[in-house]
């Protein structure tokens, strides 16, 4: 396995840095989390983190491994995420960027309607902050010294 792939080490103009991808639930307790590399798209991350999901039942049972409900940044808003989540019968809370409000606005008719938002379920979305909040308290998320001498530091991505 290369070193990218499995320490999440990527390049930018500030040096090595990391991605945190992270599912939490209202409680803001972290679900499912990945890193990638720091160059690396948001989008691209959103199916692998919602496949990733596996919630234990209480009683017996297979785990659950689709969410209620999705929120998520715009920064996750993309046709294909968007497509997967309304296949897989998932709520969906993710804001539309201007660019792509835009050009849905210039298409017309045949840019079609706009997904469908709520602000109630919007502002809940820091649980998530709150969550990425609680793992930067903890140096070795932090710093990464875990895993290398250097501390780099994490770019945390809701």
């Amino acid at each position: 396995m290369d070193t990218e792939g499995r320490d999440a080490l990527g390049r930018s103009r500030g040096g090595l840095t990391s991605k945190v991808h992270l599912l939490a639930d209202d409680r803001c307790r972290p679900l499912v989390w990945l890193t990638s590399p720091g160059q690396r798209g948001d989008s691209p991350m959103f199916i692998p983190l919602v496949q990733t999901l596996n919630l234990a039942r209480r009683g017996p049972g297979r785990p659950r491994t689709r969410p209620d409900r999705a929120r998520g940044h715009k920064a996750y808003s993309s046709r294909t995420n968007h497509v997967y989540l309304r296949k897989r019968r998932i709520k969906a809370t993710i804001a539309q960027p201007d660019d792509q409000r835009a050009h849905r606005r210039k298409r017309g008719r045949a840019g079609g309607r706009p997904p469908a938002s709520d602000r109630e379920q919007y502002r809940q979305r820091n649980t998530v902050e709150r969550s990425i909040g609680k793992l930067k308290q903890h140096r070795a998320v932090a710093t990464r010294c875990d895993s290398e001498d250097v501390g780099v530091p994490l770019r945390a991505v809701a």
